[in-house]
């Protein structure tokens, strides 16, 4: 939260005039040139002013620098019994050395086992595609249409298990429920290898997607115990290269595995739900002891001295939290979420921009990036070789997702970098539906729907934009899952841009895919225009208080998260 304070540089002034003395200053270091026309009453206004500005920049950095404001937030931990509350001080100092030493250690605990728990849910979630590069679709008797409804099942499975997700995370804690959440959708998915039919492949895509629902937002809300708006969006994007890092990972292990085929009597996808579910299983077992509860509870069995040296170290990592978001604090992590808040999160307009976003921004890349093992084995490659060939469109996704991340924090904007995405789309689908060469052209097919799948990616830029717009414990854990909802639902949309009529070259799934990106385009500048207008009324507003008003407002409000007076939007 942003702490706004009306300039009271004219009373500052007023003072000044009053205490001036009635003759110039004596000047007695005369080997000083000073100009003719020095006025003290000038200089002073300038000191005056340039404080001002030095207290709003302190307030911006620590806005517990003002003592109502500190006091406001300590009766709220204090109320939410925050776990952290006891080493909440709003005077404490420490240098940037400090910091960056924490951070790397944070990163190295805290971002990274994230990584490796999104790799287990990208295995298991997204080793169908190469399964199907297999002869996984002609073994259970599937076509195109089977293939659609089986991933549309598991997406809006996906989808009703997001919201209940967040109300156990909430209630138990994320430490507790994702490992629960990566163990028991590990044992579904070695439970592929068992499949004979069109009903089991349905029923295991349902079982998966409930299991699996609601895991990014508890991931999300975690990481943000954690780190500071600045950081998350940074983390956020390293977190979603471990997407084309499992593309590639589990690209090279089908490469592999797939020569087991025939073993035992098993086809090589047998083999691939099999090993993999196993590998991920793994996973799930040791994050109950890698995960964390908060900052002030990071001692397990395999670390008996957690990971911090001192409780001055666990205070800063707490502190600068607070300080970039004090709303960070408002419930505690065992603290379940009240049908009140649900509706309040489900009800705050102000977020529905972003939901917007969630639910057509990612269309027109889905298609592509779902049937690209299917497109290449139509165009005469391998199993083999388009097992190795996915994993040019991963590594392009990676470092596009981390430039155009980065991109969006060095500039603080979101919405204006966030629409590269579309712009950058927007050719390629033109060629997707209009180049003669389509599937004839094997390698020209492969470039082009390399440079689409591979392309700038905004997920994590919404993500963060969310998440810091929510401005509240309980309204951040119900937006995050409503946002990946919304993904989720576009997902399923776009399950159906192509059809089995309408292939091989799918003209009627582009023409609706290039409309939609366009749309898009639109959508975002839609959205920067509105939280722009937004701020600057509130801005109107607040500072045509006075700054009494403006403290009993921060006292009294009960207005929460982005519907407060005083906040102000990500744009």
């Amino acid at each position: 939260m942003t702490r706004r304070r009306r300039s009271s540089g004219s009373s500052n002034i007023s003072e000044t005039e009053r205490l001036l003395p009635s003759e110039e200053p004596r000047i007695t270091d005369t080997s000083i040139d000073e100009p003719e026309s020095r006025n003290p009453l000038s200089e002073r206004r300038d000191s005056s002013i340039s404080e001002e500005f030095t207290k709003q920049e302190s307030y911006e950095k620590n806005p517990f620098l003002d003592p109502d404001v500190a006091e406001h937030w300590r009766r709220t931990y204090e109320e939410s019994k925050y776990e952290c509350r006891h080493l909440f001080d709003p005077n404490l100092t420490w240098s940037e050395e400090e910091e960056k030493r924490l951070i790397r250690l944070i990163d190295w605990n805290v971002c990274l086992w994230s990584c490796v728990m999104f790799l287990s849910l990208q295995v298991d979630r997204s080793n169908l595609g190469q399964a199907v590069s297999d002869t996984f679709l002609q073994d259970l008797g599937l076509n195109t249409n089977d293939f659609n409804w089986g991933n549309a099942i598991f997406r809006l499975s996906f989808i009703l298990a997001e919201l209940p997700s967040q109300f156990i995370s909430k209630k138990i804690g994320p430490d507790r429920w994702i490992p629960t959440q990566i163990t028991l959708w590990s044992i579904v998915a070695i439970s592929q290898c068992a499949l004979t039919g069109r009903w089991s492949f349905f029923v295991t895509r349902a079982l998966l997607g409930a299991l699996e629902g609601g895991f990014i937002p508890d991931i999300i809300l975690w990481l943000s115990y954690f780190y500071t708006s600045t950081e998350l969006p940074i983390r956020l994007s390293i977190f979603w290269t471990t997407l084309p890092a499992t593309v590639t990972i589990t690209s090279l292990l089908a490469f592999a595995i797939f020569h087991l085929s025939g073993v035992n009597g098993w086809a090589g996808w047998q083999w691939l739900f099999l090993i993999e579910g196993l590998f991920t299983l793994a996973i799930g077992i040791t994050s109950y002891a890698m995960m964390p509860a908060s900052a002030v509870q990071t001692k397990s069995f395999l670390r008996p001295n957690g990971w911090f040296k001192s409780s001055r170290e666990v205070a800063i990592v707490v502190n600068r939290v607070l300080r970039d978001d004090p709303s960070k604090g408002d419930m505690n992590n065992r603290q379940p979420i009240t049908l009140s808040q649900l509706w309040s999160a489900i009800t705050d307009y102000h977020l529905w921009p972003l939901y917007i976003i969630g639910l057509v921004a990612f269309i027109p890349q889905t298609p592509p990036s779902i049937y690209i093992t299917l497109i290449l084995r139509s165009v005469g490659f391998s199993k083999f070789v388009t097992s190795l060939l996915t994993i040019l469109p991963s590594l392009l996704y990676a470092f596009n997702l981390l430039l155009i991340t980065y991109a969006s924090e060095w500039l603080n904007n979101r919405s204006l970098v966030a629409i590269i995405q579309p712009m950058w789309a927007l050719p390629f689908l033109i060629a997707l539906r209009f180049w003669s060469g389509l599937i004839e052209n094997a390698w020209g097919t492969f470039a082009l729907v390399t440079v689409i799948v591979g392309g700038p990616n905004c997920h994590a830029i919404i993500v963060a934009w969310t998440s810091k717009n929510s401005n509240s414990v309980g309204a951040r854990t119900v937006s995050s899952a409503l946002y990946n909802m919304a993904v989720q639902a576009g997902d399923i949309i776009a399950l159906f841009m192509y059809r089995d009529d309408d292939k091989p070259l799918y003209h009627r799934g582009n023409t609706e895919l290039l409309m939609v990106n366009i749309l898009v385009v639109f959508i975002f500048i839609g959205t920067k225009v509105y939280y722009t207008y937004e701020n600057r009324r509130r801005d109107r507003i607040w500072n045509n208080m006075k700054e009494e008003e403006q403290k009993d407002y921060i006292r009294n409000s009960k207005a929460q998260g982005s519907k407060r007076l005083e906040f102000r939007f990500a744009s």
